[in-house]
């Protein structure tokens, strides 16, 4: 494999790659190998027609498309391994020459690394968070507690008012004509959540039991279902039941039971305890997202567009990773919300703006400090990440290659840059 790199303005590069022809010749040989089962040539057994033949027949290019396939992915591989500048994003695939007997040559467009001028990223000002826990805050909390634990009692002599829960039966009506999935029975709805269509739930506050009440609203222009968007719909409404939520008295022995006091000034004490906890702890996120803002905004760098799209895949693809964990596919998702994969990426692409920007001022600050990891940090992390992983810290570091672990030191030089400008900053 021979390899010339030209950098292109906008941190981009061309790698032209060269593949030998006894390599490719490689390449084809197994291209005929993978399809050769699928090919008919009567007076032939489905497998056994020599490629010679079938060159003959349909021309040498007959396997080309399929070698190119298999030789790309390794041969850039090599590429990449070789080349000296740092790539960030997917390359951009195009073949230059495929032909018999020569070698097999394509291009990859590529984006790289961009160098960062830093401006002033030691003794940034950043407003210094306020920790008051105030009694309003406290109330707060108590009153979530005493939500949780209120009970429900049927309702049978007024009226729905707003925070009833309802047991309610319904069906849509646009011009007239009922519409697919606008029905329901014994639909449990919370009045005041904006559950449905806003101003539905408004408009059955004072609707009584088994009396039908009609619901005009009109479907938001953004709606999913495109035959309903922006249009008016009449709903038929009967309340089968009305419940109320009865909250517990606010006194010791509601503190007793929900907590390991034994007073209700004890519980609200602690509850201050954790809420400034709580609040000390979003306070450090939210200095050094601080931090890492001023200094972008000192900072110069030209970030090409394929290293944002690079990112944005990366981050949907984890997007993914972690609902299918939840046990719902991401086209599923799709559905269930009436977005679509562009429409996730094109949301995303400031979060990956500021995700690449963040990275690169932390790393210039660390080549500007002259950080670095030990083997020791790099151990300790190891033994973090075999912990999470719940697995043998040994069975780790077998699976790790050159790639990954430069990747986890780089994290590491990442963090420990974050915290020295932190530590440097200066609190207004």
């Amino acid at each position: 494999m021979n390899l010339q790199v030209e950098k292109l303005e906008g941190n981009m590069a061309k790698l032209t790659i060269e593949v030998a022809v006894e390599d490719f010749e490689n390449a084809v040989e197994e291209a005929f190998q993978r399809s050769k089962g699928r090919l008919n040539v009567p007076g032939f057994r489905k497998g056994k027609v020599p490629r010679k033949m079938l060159e003959q027949m349909y021309g040498k290019e007959l396997f080309y498309e399929e070698a190119a396939n298999i030789a790309i992915p390794s041969e850039y591989a090599k590429a990449v391994d070789e080349c000296t500048e740092d790539i960030v994003s997917q390359p951009e695939i195009d073949v230059v020459q495929i032909e018999a007997g020569k070698p097999f040559i394509f291009t990859a467009m590529v984006a790289i690394k961009p160098e960062v001028e830093l401006g002033k990223y030691k003794g940034v000002e950043v407003e210094k968070a306020d920790l008051t826990v105030s009694d309003e805050e406290i109330d707060k909390a108590i009153d979530r507690e005493r939500e949780s634990n209120a009970r429900t009692i049927s309702v049978e002599d007024r009226a729905v008012k707003s925070g009833d829960i309802v047991s309610l039966d319904f069906e849509g009506f646009v011009d007239g004509v009922a519409f697919e999935g606008g029905k329901g029975e014994n639909y449990p709805l919370t009045i005041g959540s904006n559950t449905f269509i806003p101003g539905f739930e408004d408009q059955l506050i004072g609707a009584e039991i088994d009396k039908e009440t009609e619901v005009n609203v009109t479907f938001p222009e953004d709606y999913q279902a495109e035959e309903l968007a922006g249009k008016p719909a009449l709903f038929k409404c009967t309340v089968k039941e009305i419940k109320e939520k009865e909250l517990p008295e606010l006194d010791d022995e509601f503190a007793s039971e929900v907590s390991e006091f034994d007073t209700l000034a004890e519980y609200r004490e602690d509850i201050k305890k954790n809420l400034t906890e709580r609040k000390t702890e979003e306070a450090k996120y939210e200095k050094e997202e601080k931090v890492i803002d001023a200094i972008i905004a000192e900072a110069k760098m030209d970030i090409p567009e394929p290293m944002v799209t690079t990112q944005q895949r990366q981050m949907l693809d984890e997007f993914a990773q972690r609902i299918q964990s939840q046990g719902i596919s991401i086209d599923q998702y799709y559905q269930f919300t009436g977005t679509t994969r562009e429409a996730m990426l094109e949301q995303i692409k400031p979060q990956a703006e500021k995700r690449i920007k963040s990275r690169l001022v932390l790393g210039a600050v660390a080549k500007a400090e002259g950080i670095d990891v030990s083997d020791d940090e790099y151990n300790d992390e190891l033994n973090k990440m075999a912990e999470n992983y719940r697995m043998k810290v040994d069975d780790l570091k077998d699976m790790m290659g050159d790639y990954e672990e430069k990747a986890v030191r780089e994290d590491i030089c990442i963090r420990k840059a974050l915290e020295f400008a932190v530590e440097q900053a200066v609190e207004k």
